[in-house]
């Protein structure tokens, strides 16, 4: 009778922990299940053709990047093992957090699931309620003309005050940007597309809510004649078309790729894009932050190079999921651990700050995954520069500098289905803005490491010294960011050349600026003097030296000199020697 008693306990006991379970459970349709292990896996490091594309095996490669069990897929076994189960749909799965996403409003079926052996557990991750929301905003049309003559009126009158000249400084301009000019001006991104970096071989994926008549809205008539549009899927809807939702991926696409000469042009219209819809805007939950990251690592797999991405998640429509500010510290969100692990494979991640900059409290900081520990997080300014006040605030909660950057986000110019160009407000816009120039600045140094180009970008911003938790450390200057990076490639070709030269300059001929290269033959002081060809003495510069340890100087201020030949004169303790350079 004892052992009876107890095994009725044992029943009872076990009957009311699945009524606990349905009842917590029942008004959730979609889990994760977190898997233990991937031991059963055909799939090996050592061929890793055999789930990633040989771009992505190249980024990696480039990069010095070593493959992990994160990239190794969930053993099909166990996905096999699940579909098996009654009532119940995979809806997408994530190899780098060993997790997949299934959908059932069947207790028995979850229960099932969780007994399965390789299971670790089971947790709900979204319910059946909707709604519609996002932050930013579109002047209206009629406003558009007036807005945008005002602002390119002040952007030019700025250009003529700085330069001392009666023209404005982007008649030369290989591209007509048309309305956009200012947003690609404010970083002097016009720069890198002059010496024809535009885009071209990138690979930028954007992960966004939809991107409504993409295919027939005149401002992606190149990506479209062009076969830029590498190709889509919808992870919300499980389909692969993403023309027929939501606008906001397209808007955000505009600015990277617009090409209406005249009109509009993006910041990168020669790349090629992924468009990957994973946000559901008739609701807010943790399972976008899981599409996030599956559209990530197919973003992986396929071989982009930049992910852009305009989303951004805190507060839920269950406020039991919320994301309290102290869990917005860099790496607790499943949206921010899948950004860092993509940046880890190699890839640059972007993602936008937030709207929240006027919200009470601790809701005006930065969401996910702009938290990230590897994003770059771009805050929203105007083409005057000064910080939109939507845009939301850092530190993130490990006090980490948040916002990194700042681009152009409020008075963005963006295109409407029909082509033509109006403005948007938000950090959304922002975000696409410095991405594409972010992807032609790594396309012109593509032997550069995702960390090494976004040092330079912050590097080259205009209150690196000084950063706050508002602008980061400001607006980046793609001009400077594209000479330090080529400082560097210049370095490192002279101290591996295996030449016995020692002295050297670039560019050859120059047209303003250019840099000394020296290996000095003694410790101690170095001088160079620029001179003309009389040999009169235009620039001097002395410095201290270590024997053998080469390195650069520049020469700048160079704009007054008229066309012709000059002189470098280097001297040091062992060295004295002088090269004949021309202006153009």
């Amino acid at each position: 009778m004892k052992k009876n008693r107890i095994l009725l306990l044992h029943i009872f006991l076990l009957f009311c922990a699945c009524q606990i379970l349905t009842a917590g459970h029942a008004q959730y349709s979609r889990f994760i299940v977190e898997i233990k292990d991937k031991n059963s896996s055909p799939f090996s490091l050592s061929h890793p053709d055999d789930f990633l594309s040989q771009r992505a095996i190249g980024r990696r490669t480039r990069q010095q990047l070593s493959l992990d069990s994160s990239d190794l897929p969930i053993p099909p076994a166990y996905l096999q093992a699940i579909r098996q189960v009654p009532n119940l749909q995979i809806l997408n799965w994530s190899k780098w957090l060993n997790q997949v996403l299934i959908r059932t409003t069947d207790s028995a079926a979850l229960s099932t699931v969780a007994l399965l052996p390789f299971v670790q557990k089971t947790a709900p991750i979204a319910d059946r309620r909707g709604k519609a929301s996002f932050g930013d905003s579109v002047v209206a049309p009629q406003a558009f003309r007036q807005r945008t003559a005002d602002l390119r009126e002040a952007t030019v009158t700025a250009d003529r005050t700085a330069a001392g000249n009666t023209v404005n400084q982007f008649l030369g301009n290989v591209l007509n940007y048309g309305n956009s000019f200012s947003q690609i001006h404010i970083h002097r991104g016009e720069y890198l597309h002059n010496l024809g970096f535009r885009g071209q071989g990138m690979v930028i994926a954007v992960l966004d809510a939809g991107f409504q008549a993409y295919q027939t809205n005149p401002a992606f008539d190149s990506i479209r004649i062009n076969n830029q549009v590498l190709g889509t899927y919808d992870y919300v809807n499980l389909k692969q078309s993403v023309n027929e939702e939501n606008i906001h991926g397209a808007w955000c696409l505009s600015i990277m790729a617009a090409n209406e000469p005249g009109q509009m042009t993006g910041s990168a219209p020669a790349a090629k894009f992924w468009l990957l819809k994973t946000e559901d805007v008739k609701s807010e939950f943790p399972v976008e932050e899981q599409n996030w990251v599956a559209a990530a690592e197919f973003a992986d797999s396929a071989g982009a190079d930049l992910i852009s991405t305009s989303l951004g998640y805190d507060y839920f429509d269950d406020s039991s999921f919320n994301l309290s500010y102290g869990e917005r510290n860099g790496h607790f969100s499943i949206i921010s651990r899948g950004a860092n692990l993509a940046a880890a494979k190699g890839m640059i991640v972007t993602a936008s700050a937030g709207n929240s900059g006027l919200a009470p409290g601790e809701q005006k900081y930065v969401g996910c995954p702009a938290d990230a520990d590897s994003v770059l997080t771009i805050g929203a300014i105007n083409i005057q520069g000064t910080i939109a006040d939507f845009s939301s605030w850092g530190p993130n909660a490990s006090g980490l500098l948040k916002p990194n950057v700042v681009s152009v986000g409020q008075g963005t110019v963006i295109a409407q289905p029909d082509g033509l160009p109006v403005l948007g407000n938000g950090t959304s816009f922002s975000n696409p803005n410095l991405a594409g120039l972010i992807a032609c600045l790594w396309q012109a140094f593509p032997e550069f490491t995702n960390h090494q180009i976004l040092t330079a970008v912050t590097q080259s911003a205009d209150r690196y010294q000084t950063p706050d938790y508002h602008y980061g450390y400001g607006i980046p200057d793609f001009n400077k960011a594209f000479r330090q990076l080529a400082d560097l490639r210049a370095l490192s070709q002279f101290e591996n050349s295996g030449s016995s030269a020692w002295f050297s300059a670039y560019p050859v001929p120059f047209w303003s600026d250019f840099s000394v290269l020296y290996r000095p033959a003694a410790t101690g002081t170095a001088t160079i003097r620029l001179l003309d060809a009389l040999g009169r003495t235009l620039q001097i510069q002395s410095f201290s030296v270590r024997t053998s340890q080469a390195g650069l100087i520049h020469f700048t201020r160079t704009e007054g000199l008229s066309r012709g030949l000059y002189f470098l004169s280097y001297e040091d303790a062992g060295h004295h020697k002088t090269l004949k350079i021309i202006k153009q």
